[in-house]
């Protein structure tokens, strides 16, 4: 088998089990694992084998396994030297910072950009120079730089900018920032055309002409090398013979915060800043985490599942349908109590948005049809949904029909609709909406691999879809791109256990890039099931002998594969997931989160 990315392949051998279709339509197949080097692994490493195994399922062969399983920056960052214009960029901000001159940061509403904004303003407060952050309104500015905004930090004193997560395709207004004297920085790692914008200079690894090999970065990460390049040059220029030189490290749990978030691949670099962020994160020294960590009753040491799905969404929450800058300032304030304030108000948005998002999920499932889901790509079109969650929505959308989605927000009043598309492993989203936009069927488009951003008039609707299932059908085709499930090995419900997942814990974090190591319990005998809130599945495995081990399948009761538990009737399934601690009020035990099923009769 070659794999072609997780959840999409281009294989050879027989389905896991048998399974060529499950009941969210995934094949399932074993990973590709070298045995050999899975003991080796083990013996090397002083752990038991499976956890060996996963590790070389995992392409880490035994010199980079010590590396992989505790990665440092001493081992992993790169010289920020190597980014294109780094230094020209780290020049000029070295002179605004000695004159006093005072520096605008424009960042996205997202959390990589509200980390990487409250990054930068941290470390200029750290070093005596003024900043003021500018998080644009999604609904009235929409994303990325605009002119009206460039011309207000002019008029605010400001003639040095620098855009995080944003600007690498915004031409028209760094034309305007530029012709009225303002010295524009990007830093960002959307993708970029052969035609960049004026900017004073664009740090951004996925430049056409960059060869620094950091393009998996997100934009914090990008932000991150900013400041460490801007500490160099200050220390070699003496700059704190007279002032404390900040510990850059203490700031490493935003970096991990919005590395999570963006879903870039964790390794290399990115694994070493979320693994070590991660330990920062569980000291609670920023009073912001501290405040979101406390508003969860979080009573153990993070994870990058706590970071993706209970801390990102709420920092989120605030650009989607409340204040923009709400992630910004929760993370770059001192004051616990501000931070107290802020969280309390983001959670409140947070609520507000599941309820708009499942409104607007809702109504997308209802005009979906077979024919659309079984197509190329998902497009939903909906007149007046919330442009804050049909980034959302398309990812929901995404994992249920295992295609890229696309869902569209219609505003008849203003004759302009913005949309929000979310992609699977094989297919880059990104070049395919800016290939759109060049030919003119989008105002402005862009974004990365897996995710991308657009606005359109009404009228383009029907091309747009039409071009965009015409090509990435063929990409689809060419690239035998597939859904699949990729399984790690199979577990009796004895082998559910404590010591095991704390095993498994050695290769966190885990994400994109290192995905959570799958595993399936063939021909699980089903206990009770029954639900939980309106849409999880909660439900007890049957021991072999005696007694039950706990499962939980969320999102799922509306499905085909929550339908089939809540409705076993005694009949066997494998079933397919990860190994979880629940811990709940005190209390810890095992548990088994599925993802998939498949029939065993």
């Amino acid at each position: 088998m070659k794999n072609k990315g997780d959840g999409a392949s281009i294989f050879e051998d027989l389905s896991y089990l048998g399974v060529e279709a499950s009941l969210t339509g995934k094949r399932w197949i074993s990973r590709d694992v070298d045995e050999r080097i899975s003991l080796m692994l083990s013996q090397r490493l002083g752990v038991s084998e499976i956890v060996g195994r996963v590790v070389a399922s995992r392409n880490i062969n035994v010199e980079d396994a010590e590396s992989f399983l505790e990665p440092t920056l001493r081992k992993f960052l790169p010289d920020p030297s190597t980014l294109c214009d780094m230094d020209l960029a780290v020049e000029r901000i070295i002179e605004a910072i000695m004159s006093n001159e005072k520096i605008g940061i424009f960042g996205d509403y997202d959390v990589d950009g509200a980390t990487s904004s409250a990054l930068l303003k941290r470390f200029f407060n750290a070093v005596d120079c003024q900043s003021s952050v500018y998080i644009p309104d999604r609904l009235k500015e929409g994303y990325g730089p605009n002119g009206p905004a460039m011309l207000r930090l002019k008029d605010a004193g400001i003639n040095v900018v620098i855009t995080v997560d944003c600007g690498t395709t915004a031409s028209g207004p760094l034309e305007i920032a530029k012709n009225t004297g303002i010295d524009v920085i990007v830093v960002d790692h959307h993708v970029a055309e052969a035609s960049l914008p004026p900017a004073y200079a664009i740090i951004n690894p996925n430049r056409l002409d960059d060869e620094s090999g950091q393009g998996e970065l997100a934009a914090v990460g990008v932000a991150f090398l900013l400041i460490v390049a801007i500490n160099r040059s200050l220390r070699k220029m003496g700059w704190y013979k007279s002032r404390l030189e900040p510990d850059l490290l203490k700031w490493l749990d935003i970096v991990a915060l919005g590395t999570v978030c963006d879903v870039v691949p964790l390794k290399g670099v990115n694994r070493a800043l979320v693994y070590q962020g991660l330990k920062i994160m569980a000291s609670r020294q920023n009073p912001g985490i501290k405040a979101l960590v406390d508003l969860i009753n979080l009573n153990e040491a993070p994870t990058s599942f706590h970071i993706g799905y209970m801390l990102g969404p709420r920092v989120n929450a605030g650009g989607r349908v409340g204040a923009s800058d709400l992630g910004t300032l929760l993370l770059s304030t001192d004051s616990q109590s501000n931070a107290d304030l802020i969280a309390n108000r983001l959670d409140g948005y947070n609520s507000e948005r599941k309820i708009i998002e499942d409104s607007v999920l809702n109504s997308a499932l209802d005009q979906i049809n077979a024919a659309q889901a079984k197509g190329a790509v998902v497009f939903a079109v909906g007149e007046g949904w919330h442009p804050g969650v049909i980034g959302i929505v398309a990812s929901r959308l995404k994992d249920r029909f295992n295609r890229p989605a696309l869902v569209i927000s219609v505003d008849t009043k203003n004759s302009i609709c913005i949309g929000s598309a979310r992609s699977v492993a094989g297919i880059d989203l990104g070049a395919n909406i800016i290939a759109a936009r060049q030919v003119g069927l989008l105002e402005k488009g862009g974004g990365h691999k897996m995710a991308a951003g657009f606005s359109l008039s009404p009228e383009k609707i029907s091309q747009f879809q039409e071009f965009l299932n015409e090509r990435i059908g063929s990409q689809i085709v060419s690239g035998g791109i597939k859904p699949v499930l990729l399984v790690d090995g199979s577990l009796s419900p004895e082998g559910v256990t404590t010591d095991l997942i704390d095993q498994i814990d050695k290769v966190a974090p885990f994400g994109s890039g290192n995905p959570e190591p799958i595993f399936v319990i063939p021909h699980a005998q089903i206990g009770r099931a029954d639900l939980v809130g309106e849409t999880h599945v909660r439900l007890n495995i049957n021991k072999s002998k005696s007694g039950q081990i706990r499962g939980i399948s969320f999102r799922s009761a509306d499905r085909a594969h929550g339908q089939a538990l809540l409705n076993h009737n005694g009949k066997p399934f494998h079933l397919a997931g990860r190994l979880r601690m629940n811990n709940w009020q005190g209390s810890s035990h095992p548990q088994f989160q599925v993802e998939d099923i498949a029939p065993a009769w």
